[in-house]
């Protein structure tokens, strides 16, 4: 995929439009774009990219199920929800296509792929609509009933 006269800030913000207006996107008559990246790549890269370091084999399944759950929730689409504003760390100020590219490397890809192909497959979260690693402790946890924590990664609902 090729997006011509952009610089990478713009190529996300292409992308995320393209993604919610259809498969091409004319702006301003001067920048045509094609979008080919497809809503599951979006939702196994984000696996990978939050969780595809972790050991324990449920780990990409249980960020897999803080995504389903929120889009049943939120009444978004999964990639809708990989995509929103400071949800998924791996994406804050990140371009699409670079992440994208990235996750596709990695050893685990093809399992992610897996994942997001059949999400609401598992429940090792216990219906987890959020989660963050063990390092910290945010606030907004508070108020939360902590489900379980699968290696790095302590879940919640």
């Amino acid at each position: 995929m090729k997006l011509f006269n952009t610089s990478p800030k713009m190529k996300s913000l292409y992308l995320l439009l393209g993604f919610f207006s259809g498969p091409s996107l004319s702006l301003a008559n001067t920048v045509k774009i094609s979008v080919s990246i497809s809503k599951t790549e979006i939702v196994a890269a984000t696996l990978i990219l939050e969780a595809g370091g972790e050991k324990d084999f449920r780990a990409m399944s249980a960020v897999a199920e803080v995504i389903y759950n929120r889009s049943i929730s939120r009444k978004l689409s999964p990639a809708q929800i990989c995509l929103q504003r400071k949800q998924f760390s791996c994406w804050n100020g990140k371009d699409v296509q670079s992440g994208i590219d990235k996750a596709k490397k990695h050893k685990k890809w093809s399992n992610a792929l897996q994942i997001a192909q059949n999400l609401g497959s598992t429940n090792y979260t216990k219906n987890a609509q959020f989660y963050h690693t063990i390092q910290i402790n945010p606030s907004w946890n508070k108020k939360m009933l902590a489900t379980v924590t699968i290696q790095n990664h302590k879940f919640y609902k």
